[in-house]
């Protein structure tokens, strides 16, 4: 298993802190993120960590909207499915406030890795410029539910390995924030990613996901190279078993169910 965590900055290095801006809003720090460095880290692992997004008052309030029931589509109770153990909510689209903004500064920032994954492997990119003419085509073509979720986790709940596939339409990158810090709010609880090697085992992350921090990672697969040139690595992800305490998390998905 590969493991990912934030590194701190160098001494002397320039640059976005890897704190972020104490007072910006979100769209301000999703601008301030190293996207090369994320380009990169997708590249190589799957999966990469932005700086904070989002400040501890800010995870705290998303944290506590879970309990607003009306701000919500549905509630999907884990272990009835078989996805493991634990909860989620799917927000409604009338979304609050900073969880739209995320997701509207993230979009265009995702969208160039997104067009050159697919170059790379010789699909379609079907993606516009704009946020809201993408999921203006996915209503169009029947995905029409919101699929922004908040995801909570108690002690002993899990994350079985899926993707988060809702129709045709997807677009290939995800992201997921921490909204509690792991080693005080709750131990274990991992985010985990298994990707399917061309012609070989499968390669296993872990990343310890820091409260208010970005991962941004692929929805169902990657160009990685191969023999025969770029080939599609399919990927799942999941939760590792939470050991004592509380999980909760912000999932934006930028396509609708």
């Amino acid at each position: 298993m590969t493991r990912t965590t934030p590194a701190p900055a160098a001494p002397g290095a320039t640059g976005p802190s890897l704190a972020g801006p104490s007072t910006a809003g979100p769209a301000a720090r999703v601008a301030a993120a190293d996207w090369p460095g994320v380009a990169a880290g997708l590249g190589a692992h799957g999966c990469a960590l932005t700086h904070p997004l989002l400040d501890p008052d800010a995870c705290r309030s998303i944290a506590a909207l879970y309990d607003e029931a009306n701000l919500f589509r549905a509630t999907v109770d884990m272990a009835r499915h078989r996805f493991g153990s634990g909860q989620y909510r799917y927000f409604g689209h009338d979304l609050p406030r900073p969880v739209a903004e995320l997701r509207a500064a993230l979009y265009p920032r995702l969208l160039p890795i997104a067009r050159d994954w697919a170059a790379r492997l010789g699909r379609p990119a079907p993606w516009p410029d704009d946020l809201d003419e993408w999921l203006d085509r996915c209503d169009r073509a029947g995905q029409s539910r919101s699929s922004q979720i908040l995801l909570r986790y108690e002690t002993g709940d899990w994350n079985a390995l899926h993707r988060d596939l809702f129709g045709e339409l997807v677009f290939p990158l995800q992201v997921v924030i921490g909204l509690d810090v792991q080693g005080e709010d709750y131990t274990g609880g991992e985010f985990l990613l298994v990707e399917q090697r061309p012609r070989a085992q499968s390669r296993g992350t872990v990343t310890v996901l820091p409260q208010g921090h970005g991962l941004v990672f692929t929805t169902r697969d990657r160009p990685v190279r191969s023999a025969r040139g770029w080939s599609a690595a399919p990927v799942r992800h999941g939760v590792s078993t939470v050991r004592s305490g509380l999980r909760r998390s912000l999932g934006l998905v930028f396509h609708n169910a």
